[in-house]
């Protein structure tokens, strides 16, 4: 039985959607605080984890292709997607619980090892969770409305990882302990709902040839709207990525206000989950592409104000975090819409629906977008001249460089990219038309 093309139910999205929860929780952690508290509190120094944390994302040029292969070969009773969730979350937990909350005198090689296998349940899970989302409808909005359910979820697990400073105050240990115990609590509900009530369509009866890794790798390169979206998604993600990194030395060096960091991070997240139906209905109103093309824009022009502010200024802050935080929402529900139009073309051209495989690439973009952010941006901050001394912070330009200018010139070259992407509402829907006239 094909995937349907009209709405699903809610039930059925919102189990999807609730497995990319706990997940979420520890996206906030692993990218804003995970480099200061290895940096400053464990001692590493922040080039020394900057280039520990992205040597653990270089693993993921193997992991994931072989996550996004394996989940699309799979073939057992309970389904191709299920069985690599499972495993990944056997593997993640244990390993998040060494990287939150180490012994006494971890040092680099124990922060490589358990970043590493964090890393490897993350990719065991998301992949083939992504590739089943896309494989739960073939219309085009439905898709944006199957990402905006789980990327909802995903910015509701983030919210609750900033409401801990807020509500446990006790430093960023305290933190990281309290973000462990909460992610493994809920972690194990949120999966056994998705294994348990989503339907998984059946996959196609022949399974996909085996090539060699060179020849896998030309499907990918012959799909030119892939390459352009990945290529967007990546630079993307730098442009995210710094000022997700830099985030805490901004509120606690630029405008002192290091206890206000919960809510002002509150108020991005939860700006986030209100603006995604929006950007649905843009989307609908318009084209996927050309609404997440608006909402960059928007984020550059609110991060244009960042450079005019100091000491004290936080409310203002507060103000660009709810307006940018909007455009999250965006970031976040439409590029993975996007990806599973991108799919159907593959499989129009190649014959054999890949979306594994597609995910993988995806998710390495992801994480190698998140990756340079924080191994190439925390070494360049020290380069340019910024350090924190018992006196205060120096070299306080290179951090607004970093934290506001270079996103918003990235950002700015995405949305040029992004403008006249091939692959609108008609195109996907001629894409889908000549599927079913073959099958």
């Amino acid at each position: 039985m094909p995937p349907p093309t009209g709405r699903l139910p809610r039930r059925i999205l919102a189990a999807y959607g609730l497995a990319a929860f706990p997940l979420a929780i520890l996206g906030l952690p692993l990218n804003v605080y995970l480099p200061a508290f290895w940096g400053e509190t464990m001692g590493l120094g922040f080039s020394t984890t900057g280039a520990v944390l992205l040597a653990t994302r270089l693993l993921d040029g193997i992991t994931d292709p072989l996550a996004g292969v394996l989940s699309d070969r799979t073939r057992s009773r309970f389904g191709r997607r299920r069985p690599w969730i499972a495993a990944g979350g056997l593997i993640a937990a244990p390993a998040v619980w060494m990287v939150f909350v180490p012994p006494e005198g971890s040092g680099t090689f124990h922060l490589f090892v358990f970043a590493s296998l964090v890393y490897l349940g993350w990719t065991l899970i998301n992949v083939p969770h992504s590739a089943w989302g896309a494989e739960l409808s073939t219309d085009y909005d439905e898709r944006a409305r199957i990402t905006a359910w789980r990327e909802a979820a995903t910015l509701a697990g983030i919210v609750s990882s900033a409401l801990v400073p807020a509500l446990v105050p006790g430093g960023i240990a305290s933190d990281l302990r309290t973000l462990a115990l909460v992610t493994l609590t809920l972690a194990v509900p949120a999966l056994l709902l998705l294994l348990v009530a989503v339907p998984e369509p059946p996959p196609p009866a022949q399974r996909p040839p085996r090539r060699p890794l060179r020849e896998t790798l030309g499907i990918l390169a012959r799909n030119r709207p892939f390459l352009r979206l990945l290529a967007a998604w990546i630079v993307n993600g730098v442009a995210n990525g710094l000022p997700a990194a830099l985030f805490l030395l901004v509120v606690t060096h630029l405008l002192r206000a290091e206890a206000e960091a919960g809510v002002l991070l509150l108020a991005y997240f939860l700006a986030g989950i209100a603006a995604v139906p929006f950007w649905t209905w843009l989307a609908s109103r318009t084209s996927k592409h050309r609404a997440w093309c608006l909402a960059m824009l928007w984020a550059s022009a609110v991060f244009a104000f960042v450079p005019l502010l100091g000491p004290g200024d936080w409310l203002a802050f507060l103000v660009i975090c709810v307006l940018t935080g909007a455009a999250l929402g965006a970031d976040l529900a439409l590029p993975p819409a996007i990806q599973a139009d991108v799919i159907d073309l593959d499989h129009l051209e190649g014959g054999m629906p890949r979306a594994g495989l597609f995910f993988a690439a995806w998710s390495m973009a992801q994480k190698g977008g998140n990756a340079l952010a924080v191994g190439l941006g925390l070494p360049l901050l020290e380069a340019l001249g910024f350090r924190v001394t018992e006196a205060g912070a120096e070299g306080l330009g290179a951090l607004v460089l970093l934290y506001a200018t270079t996103p918003i010139l990235l950002k700015v070259a995405v949305a040029w990219l992004m403008w006249r992407f091939p692959i609108d509402r008609a195109e996907q829907g001629a894409i889908r038309a000549r599927l079913a006239s073959r099958a």
